[in-house]
């Protein structure tokens, strides 16, 4: 298979693909194990965010989802029958803008070329006609994944983005909707408003209106007007705590575009340790 494979898998190449003995299929819907339980497309094994993608602690030290180390994901990859040489399929029920997104990064930031999100999500793929089941799936016995000594795709810590922010030549990238960015609600974390100098792309601008990724040549004239010159290892994305920016890398990827840096610590961490400069709007 090229390793240059979309990022973003349609329904009608998914469903062919679908008894190839490599594909392992990954339901990644935060919060959702008792649906999954209940309903979850045919073959698809569960990870569950809060324990497989992330390792959570401190929320002023790394936010609400920081990284687990890499050790820990290769047992959770072992664990789902990952290795090397998958072809991994991931889904989640918010169009791929929660989990699936993340594990998606995850795994190209160890490496793994042949991973993809389904476009539209689990609901779009029910409602095309994908086959789902309640029984418990069995994961494929694997060696441990071989991993690399560090994250392969760019990150940029707490001081970095405090560093950079409101620089000209830097861009920070806050993909929350419009109302938490202005500091008009905030539903999870404990300060409203955004991290100063940082400015506004929801990723659900990333979306049609039902739910499917924009086209790829439209994001792109999106992102190259937005970003302005400012090339990605100058450009740091965020969100509340690392999950939905990862759509929005995924998004870029899927339009041909470098990937910027991550901020995995996100509003959660930066609300936490800067209350006073996090109420500037």
């Amino acid at each position: 298979m090229d390793k240059h494979i979309s990022p973003v898998i349609q329904l009608q190449e998914l469903i062919r693909l679908n008894n190839n003995e490599e594909i392992v299929i990954i339901d990644a819907s935060a919060g959702s194990a008792e649906r999954y339980r209940m309903r979850h497309l045919e073959g698809a094994l569960f990870a569950d965010v809060n324990i497989d993608l992330a390792e959570i602690g401190d929320f002023a030290k790394g936010g609400r989802h920081p990284l687990p180390s890499l050790e820990r994901f290769a047992r959770v990859l072992q664990r789902l029958g990952i290795g090397k040489d998958s072809h991994v399929i991931v889904y989640d029920d918010k169009q791929g803008a929660n989990a699936a997104a993340r594990l998606w990064w995850m795994l190209r930031a160890i490496g793994h070329k042949k991973v993809q999100v389904v476009d539209g999500g689990f609901e779009h793929a029910i409602k095309f006609g994908f086959p789902v089941s309640s029984k418990e799936e069995r994961a494929k016995e694997i060696e441990p994944y071989p991993m690399p000594a560090k994250w392969e795709l760019s990150l940029a810590d707490m001081d970095e983005v405090a560093h950079v922010s409101g620089s000209e030549d830097h861009l920070v990238i806050d993909v929350r909707d419009a109302a938490r960015y202005a500091g008009l609600t905030e539903p999870i974390d404990l300060v409203a408003g955004h991290i100063p100098g940082a400015i506004n792309i929801p990723f659900t601008e990333n979306l049609n209106p039902e739910g499917t990724f924009r086209a790829p040549e439209e994001l792109c004239h999106k992102y190259i007007a937005a970003f302005a010159g400012i090339p990605a290892d100058h450009t740091i994305v965020h969100c509340g705590s690392g999950i939905t920016a990862c759509h929005t890398l995924l998004a870029l990827d899927y339009a041909g575009l470098p990937i910027p840096k991550l901020y995995v610590g996100s509003w959660s961490e930066w609300s936490r340790n800067d209350k006073e400069q996090a109420s500037e709007l």
